[in-house]
């Protein structure tokens, strides 16, 4: 079963053994509802999470004084593909997107996504074309037609230049 990065440890917190956790992904809820993660190559119980500003605070089993905290500093924590939620009908994981094809409507290919920029407006699909090209394509409507997971295949309708940027 494949692991997902879902965050690190970046410090202790405390003597008990609370760890300080840099969240990757984009719900803290996701640390509420799994009962074991794993840290490194470790399973470990979820024993309690709270939130401290806008960082995830992190009670593990094995995990018991400041300094066992202190030693996972930098431990990448990880959950199951089994663990994540079902998401709505019509929504993907990014790790879904990757690799989908892309054509435009009417049957010209484009290319395959390879990458999924979020620190926009909106979402931007990195499509590398059969040419070598990079193209970025944002996820709109007005552009982005139908992403059937099924298929793997994103039809787009793209305007005049767009790919030549």
């Amino acid at each position: 079963m494949e692991k997902i990065k879902i965050g690190k440890i970046v410090n202790a917190v405390g003597l008990k053994g609370e760890v300080k956790v840099y969240n990757y992904s984009d719900s803290e809820e996701v640390y509420e509802r799994t009962p074991e993660i794993y840290a490194g190559d470790k399973l470990l119980q979820v024993q309690n999470v709270r939130m401290q500003k806008n960082m995830v605070i992190l009670k593990l089993s094995g995990i018991d004084d400041r300094n066992a905290a202190e030693a996972a500093k930098g431990t990448e924590l990880f959950i199951t593909e089994a663990d994540l939620p079902e998401l709505p009908e019509g929504q993907f994981y990014i790790r879904d997107l990757i690799g989908m094809e892309v054509e435009e409507q009417g049957g010209s290919f484009h290319g395959v996504v390879t990458d999924v920029l979020q620190n926009t407006a909106q979402d931007i699909f990195e499509v590398k074309r059969d040419d070598g090209k990079t193209v970025l394509i944002p996820k709109v409507d007005a552009f982005v037609q139908k992403i059937d997971g099924k298929e793997r295949l994103i039809t787009v309708t793209l305007i005049e230049g767009l790919t030549d940027l």
